[in-house]
This record gives C-alpha cells, structure tokens and sequence, in this order.
C-alpha cells in the first residue's frame, strides 16, 4: 500500500539537510545514512549514498531511474542461500 497523496513522500530530514549541504558544497563524497525508508527525490540524483542494510553501508548511486524509490530498495538486507532439505543436500 502506498502512502497517501495528503502526506507526499516520506523524506528524512536529516538526510534532506546534508543533501542540501551537499548539493550547496558541490561535494562529491557519498551521503552515509540509515534512513532506508526514505524517498528518492529528484534532487538526489547523480549523488552516491552510503545505505546501512543492518550489518554493513552499501553504497547507492541513485540516477533518474530510480526517482519515486525508496533508499532502502536498493540495500538489500537478506541474503538467500537456498533452500534446505534432504532433496538439496543430494542434489549438491
């Protein structure tokens, strides 16, 4: 379910300030963050962000593709090894 149009995009606002401050520097670092339910705007485009995933920061560079996403979309927190069971074990 998407979020009403009444609220907008939820947008960190932390994050929208060092985005601000980036894009006011011209700086060309990458943007480090937990906020993974945060919105892509249009502004952040051609910026890298440093995504935690729970364990680790991946870095994101987010490109006009991905305006309207969520950061953490791009972050992938889970891994999946496969499934289990006897049929795997004799099929490795």
């Amino acid at each position: 379910m998407s979020r009403s149009l009444k609220k907008g995009p939820y947008l960190d606002e932390k994050l929208m300030k060092k985005v601000a401050k980036a894009i006011e520097t011209k700086s060309t670092s990458a943007i480090k963050t937990w906020a993974r339910a945060s919105t892509i705007t249009p502004e952040m485009v051609g910026m890298a962000f440093l995504v935690h995933n729970g364990r680790k920061f991946l870095e994101v560079f987010v490109d006009e593709n991905k305006v309207g996403h969520k950061l953490g979309e791009f972050s992938p927190s889970k891994i999946f090894k496969g499934h289990g069971g006897k049929m795997a074990k004799n099929a490795k």
